[in-house]
């Protein structure tokens, strides 16, 4: 079963998302602050990672950051409301 992270701190938002994934047979390990998104990634063996930019403790760029040093090929999406270009930018 493919393993998925999903780092929100909207319960909404995971709820979401988990009720959707977990339907396509992933199996979901959710956090709600950027501190224990890394911990979780760099723990766990997640295929696939869900990540929100604006996250209590540590935003979600730095979190990709310190996930990309130790696991460079996990694939994570981003997720974030921000619509600027240097976000977006950042964000690749």
């Amino acid at each position: 079963m493919t393993q998925l992270l999903i780092v929100e701190d909207d319960p909404q938002m995971i709820k979401g998302l988990k009720m959707f994934f977990s339907s396509q047979d992933y199996e979901v390990t959710e956090a709600m602050d950027g501190e224990t998104g890394v911990k979780c990634a760099l723990e766990g063996d997640p295929d696939v990672m869900i990540l929100d930019v604006m996250l209590p403790k540590m935003n979600g760029f730095d979190v990709c950051k310190k996930i990309r040093k130790q696991k460079p090929s996990l694939p994570i999406i981003l997720l974030t409301a921000k619509g600027e270009e240097i976000d977006k930018v950042v964000g690749l």
